[in-house]
């Protein structure tokens, strides 16, 4: 881009990245002309070139959020007091440049993993058990630079470019999970402003036992720490899992869980899952999944899914799956699926299915390279095979209205739905006469086979029920056929061939209602048993769309 306004420019970029950024309307001048030209270049080093280091970057969902860099705080000890087995440190946390004091920071030491906020007069107040020959302080608020203070018995050093080497690990840890309605519902405000303000600070630690969020052996700090093994009363919120995790209640785990996840009602995970997620409610993963989730009524994923989902009402991914889903009522794909899926109302897949849907109700995919087998199939193209009573394929599709008669039957219709290398057939017919009735109703499955421009071959099959009056005492006719097709215009077709019929019937002879026919089959057709028969037959009918 060559002198273009810069908020264009983030427009932009924000359009192909398919998020958002938020920012104060006092950060920069929104009129100034840059110029710039990159190519698959991160986003974040395209900000470096445009604010040359003057903006800091936070992502939050599907915003980032740009705000000031120049920030700096420090802390101003108190009060040190030290004795036996005991450590107490108080004081302030300032703003640097103006002096004043900041509320609703985090002071915290990594190591001991021991935090709190400072209230609303920017004071804090720490206290520590145990014989420490130094206390490394860490104080963080949002929007400001970290600030650590290595403290010596009563002698606190300032050293300049100091780099902490302790336990914690730098990372960016989501604070998506307490963002959400629930999370905001159980997560307590203290708790959210200690995410913010340290959200890039992890711990690992072998071991949390939780009443609630808030009331847990790590304390406020339970949200930064990646535990080992998590056992949750009622409920907990961790920052991760790297092992057994079980909750009465519910588990919340702002980054990843790996191996097994356990609750009573739900799962919340704001990074990936890896192993086994099991609830008696509901699973839900805000990044991707490698694993078998189990939900007394929903799995829900934002990323990508591979193995198995299994659900009592809803399964929903927003990516793609590679795997297995069931579910009681429905199961949502958003993108690619492949694998099977097994609803009892829906399945639907908005990319290429490679696989196998089964519904007792609805099947939908984008694009099928694999089997529907539902009451209603619906595909814009398929390669693929649709087996139900209708498939409703938008571009490649066979869709077909078929008027025709036989030696058994006089008047008969077909709808024949699917692509010309499998459809289904719906048929049902009626032989009127005054004395000779006869109704039929069936299912089949055929083929077609394109001969040239305006000549195919196909090949049905169909199992009829045939009725003589009484539908509850209704024959079997199975049917085997072949038609020539010749087309006259578009929309337009006539088609003629023999068949091959087989009846079997457990009525006597002579036993249907006054009016109908009295023997089904034709008068040259050859026994197989004395309730089975079979004869050649023809078929000749007009073909529409």
């Amino acid at each position: 881009m060559k002198n273009q306004k810069i908020a264009e420019v983030l427009s932009q970029i924000s359009t192909s990245g398919s998020f958002y950024f938020s920012y104060p309307g006092n950060l920069f001048n929104t009129d100034s002309l840059v110029t710039l030209s990159v190519r698959n270049t991160p986003i974040r080093d395209v900000l470096d070139q445009l604010f040359r280091g003057k903006v800091d970057y936070k992502e939050n969902a599907e915003h980032v959020i740009l705000r000031l860099a120049n920030l700096h705080l420090t802390i101003d000890p108190e009060n040190i007091t030290t004795a036996d087995h005991l450590y107490l440190i108080s004081g302030y946390v300032i703003d640097t440049k103006t002096g004043l004091k900041i509320k609703q920071a985090s002071v915290y030491e990594k190591r001991l993993l021991q935090s709190t906020l400072t209230n609303n007069d920017g004071y804090f107040k720490l206290r520590f058990k145990g014989d420490y020959n130094e206390v490394i302080l860490t104080a963080s608020k949002e929007a400001y630079r970290d600030t650590t203070l290595i403290f010596l018995s009563n002698i606190n050093i300032k050293p300049e470019g100091y780099e902490d080497s302790t336990s914690g690990r730098k990372t960016k840890a989501s604070n998506l999970v307490e963002n959400l309605g629930i999370g905001r519902f159980f997560v307590s405000s203290k708790q959210r402003f200690q995410s913010l303000n340290i959200s890039g600070f992890l711990a690992n630690n072998p071991f949390q036992a939780s009443l609630t969020p808030g009331l847990s052996s790590h304390g406020m700090m339970s949200s930064q720490i990646v535990n080992k093994a998590s056992y949750n009363l009622l409920g907990g919120y961790s920052a991760g899992l790297n092992g057994i995790e079980m909750g009465g209640l519910f588990n919340m785990d702002k980054t990843d869980v790996r191996f097994l996840q356990i609750a009573g009602l739900f799962n919340i995970v704001g990074g990936s899952v890896q192993g086994i997620q099991m609830a008696g409610a509901v699973n839900s993963v805000i990044g991707n999944i490698d694993a078998m989730q189990i939900g007394g009524l929903s799995n829900h994923v934002r990323g990508n899914a591979d193995g198995l989902q299994m659900a009592g009402a809803i399964n929903i991914v927003k990516g793609e799956m590679s795997g297995f889903q069931a579910a009681g009522l429905y199961n949502r794909v958003r993108k690619n699926f492949k694998g099977l899926q097994i609803a009892a109302l829906a399945n639907m897949a908005g990319g290429t299915m490679t696989g196998i849907q089964i519904a007792g109700l609805f099947n939908h995919a984008k694009t099928v390279k694999g089997l529907q087998l539902g009451l209603v199939n619906v595909a814009d193209s398929s390669s693929g095979y649709s087996i139900g009573l209708l498939n409703l394929i938008k571009k490649n599709g066979y869709h077909k209205l078929s008027l025709s008669s036989n030696e058994l039957i006089n008047s008969n219709l077909s709808i024949k739905t699917g692509t010309q290398k499998l459809y289904t057939i719906l048929t049902a017919g009626q032989n009127f006469s005054d004395h000779d009735k006869i109704e039929a109703i069936g299912f089949g499955l055929g083929h077609e086979a394109q001969l040239g421009s305006k000549l195919s071959l196909t090949f049905e099959y169909t199992a009829q029920l045939v009725s003589t009056g009484d539908w509850s005492k209704a024959s079997g006719l199975n049917k085997l056929q072949t038609n020539l097709q010749f087309k006259i215009c578009n929309g337009v077709a006539i088609s003629t061939g023999p068949s091959y019929s087989v009846y079997h019937t457990n009525q006597p002879e002579g036993s249907g209602i006054k009016g109908y026919k009295q023997q089904v089959e034709p008068g040259y057709a050859h026994a197989f048993s004395k309730n089975t028969k079979g004869w050649l037959g023809w078929s000749a009918g007009i073909i529409l769309f």
